[in-house]
């Protein structure tokens, strides 16, 4: 009955007036009737939309505590069952494991690639070995913990264990585009390193990022990421991030006990034409470094800033079709002591160092072709202990050619040829990868 009156009450309140401002003859008075009657109209609407919410309320408290649990939120994204805290956003998580595997054969010796490092660079050797291996089996887990927070969780699963690659929650209700990421989490910091190993477009990582960040980038990292998104004509996304600083490369887990890596960057996108979109944008990763893999058998101590630019333009004319086009510019400014772990004589290092990768992969219907192309010390190779300038050898580079099979868009066969100079010792690895993986479950969106 309630509800009827209220029904009745409004069309009265918008006939009324209209049938005032139809008596009215002149244009100028029926406008002012009309603007009278609209505000009358809201100040009525408020007031009527005030009884409903305390009709709602007091409904809500006559029902038993059962029937308000099981009702759905109107808050809610998905409608389930009760949860943590009383009322769950999803009952059922998305989940999904990856299987990552691959065979790998080489030139050189299982010995020769383990001592396989980067002189100049790092000191750390190659992981894979010839034969039947197994990168990972992946488990990621997704779900909306309520209205405001989503949770994510990657546990790549290998022959030594379980890791926790990462766990983090992100908010998605905070006004003008703000949004806050805290856990442990990849790094935006740059493009490759914010993506899983299976979301690249070749095996392994581009070689800059195993010179500089180690063989699967600044890898997860315990801290806190703040972003913004503006309203501005084109996308353009601002975020910094405070973390621990754990990546054993470039800071390391005993600099400092507290957090003591930092990042900041900008992406942007534009569309380029109606079929292709251009996204770039730079970056700076920064902190206090202490660590031994550098220089073998010696232990830097000091500061570290790497600055990053990176690109990549997409173009594709239909859903079966595409062409990618990406590449990344670091700049590597070090500076502090080198301590001989043997002799514990300490000399200054200061290192100005560059490296760039470009690539590009064409995909038509269940095929893709590319090829990546890496160097490093392109415009910059100051390596510098006690002031002296150290001759490190020939400059560093490598060539990369794919191919690729996907059954489905839950499978993935890639066939992949490297021809590696990196190691500044005059002996070429040319190896050859042949890799397989296979995903079930739900996954969540890779990033553009």
């Amino acid at each position: 009955m309630r509800t009827f009156i209220l029904v009745a009450v409004l069309c009265l309140a918008v006939l009324l007036p209209i049938s005032r401002a139809n008596a009215v003859n002149d244009p100028t008075d029926r406008l002012n009737v009309l603007e009278i009657e609209l505000a009358r109209q809201g100040e009525l609407i408020r007031q009527q939309q005030q009884v409903i919410e305390a009709l709602q309320q007091e409904l809500s408290r006559s029902k038993r505590p059962e029937e308000v649990q099981a009702s759905p939120s109107e808050s809610s994204p998905v409608a389930g069952g009760s949860g943590f805290f009383g009322a769950s956003a999803l009952t059922n998580p998305n989940i999904s494991l990856l299987l990552d595997t691959f065979v790998h054969t080489s030139s050189r010796s299982n010995e020769e690639l383990e001592e396989q490092g980067i002189p100049g660079f790092t000191s750390n050797g190659l992981e894979h070995r010839k034969g039947f291996n197994l990168r990972a089996a992946e488990l990621s887990i997704f779900a909306p913990v309520d209205p405001y927070l989503n949770l994510y969780a990657n546990l790549p699963i290998t022959e030594d264990g379980v890791e926790l690659e990462e766990a983090y929650v992100v908010t998605t209700d905070l006004p003008e585009g703000f949004q806050i990421k805290g856990g442990k989490f990849k790094s935006n910091f740059s493009r490759l390193n914010a993506q899983h190993p299976h979301a690249w477009d070749f095996f392994d990582i581009a070689l800059p990022y195993r010179a500089f960040l180690g063989a699967e980038g600044l890898g997860g990292e315990k801290g806190i990421q703040f972003s913004w998104l503006p309203a501005l004509p084109i996308y353009t996304q601002f975020g910094a991030e405070v973390l621990q600083g754990e990546n054993d490369l470039l800071f390391g887990a005993d600099a400092k006990s507290s957090p003591h890596a930092f990042s900041l960057f900008v992406k942007c996108s534009v569309d380029t034409t109606d079929n292709s979109t251009l996204y770039f944008g730079p970056s700076v990763l920064f902190g206090e470094t202490r660590n031994g893999n550098i220089v073998a058998d010696a232990e830097f101590d000091g500061d570290s800033a790497l600055y990053g630019m990176e690109a990549v333009w997409k173009w594709k004319p239909r859903s079966r079709q595409g062409l990618t086009l990406q590449g990344e510019y670091l700049y590597l400014d070090q500076h502090g002591d080198l301590t001989d772990t043997a002799t514990s004589v300490v000399e200054s290092l200061r290192r100005g160092q560059d490296g760039v990768y470009i690539q590009g992969i064409y995909r038509f219907d269940r095929w893709g072709v590319g090829a990546r192309y890496e160097v490093l010390e392109l415009l910059a190779d100051r390596f510098k202990q006690s002031g002296d300038e150290q001759n490190l050898g020939d400059r560093p580079w490598r060539a990369t050619a794919a191919i690729e099979f996907n059954p489905s868009e839950f499978s993935r066969i890639r066939l992949q040829y490297n021809h590696d100079e990196s190691g500044r010792d005059g002996q070429d690895n040319d190896e050859a990868i042949l890799q397989f993986m296979f995903g079930i479950g739900a996954h969540s969106a890779h990033a553009f």
